[in-house]
């Protein structure tokens, strides 16, 4: 781990109380706006707090971060969305099979890592899926996701030392990716 994790710590210690805030509001920002890499945020949660720490944060501040999303959509921008597609059947008829999705489907997709989590808060929120559905599916498919992201972002840094280990997080990557596209295909998501 060496230089980047001595980093990674040196940071959070000048930060003091400010680091796991900093932290958390990076993962929140991240679920509302996509050009920030989540995976960078959970990896640097895991490396700063451990295993079991890091993940409660990552996990609870990223379900934070897609209900905040899921709501702006919803509240602001949804009737607006609705008026202005009122003649679109084509993205109505895919807005009423992503409404009708069950919420396991939902769970695995959003458990998928490499579905863009932004675009699923987005069509939830401008849909008229309940959001007690949301929020369970999004509860239970976080959790594979953040492990996914911290165990893959954790073993990169040690594969700095072990090259081994890098090979090994490709061929998982490869993998997931395999099973995520599989799964769209199956599931017709």
């Amino acid at each position: 781990m060496g230089a980047i994790s001595d980093f990674i710590f040196k940071v959070i210690d000048m930060l003091g109380i400010y680091g796991p805030v900093l932290s958390c509001m990076l993962i929140l920002v991240e679920s509302i706006l996509p050009i920030m890499p989540l995976a960078v945020f959970i990896t640097i949660n895991f490396l700063a707090y451990g295993p079991i720490i890091g993940f409660i944060i990552s996990w609870v501040f990223t379900v934070l971060g897609c209900i905040m999303s899921f709501f702006l959509f919803r509240k602001g921008i949804q009737g607006w969305f609705q008026h202005l597609t009122k003649d679109r059947t084509r993205l109505n008829n895919l807005m009423i099979k992503f409404n009708n999705i069950s919420v396991a489907e939902l769970a695995v997709l959003i458990a998928i890592p490499f579905t863009p989590a932004f675009l699923v808060n987005i069509a939830a929120g401008l849909s008229d899926m309940p959001k007690k559905k949301f929020i369970i599916a999004l509860l239970i498919g976080k959790i594979g996701l953040v492990y996914f992201w911290g165990y893959i972002g954790t073993s990169l840094v040690e594969s700095l030392k072990n090259p081994m280990i890098l090979i090994k997080i490709i061929v998982i990557l490869a993998v997931t990716y395999l099973v995520s596209t599989l799964l769209k295909k199956f599931l017709k998501l």
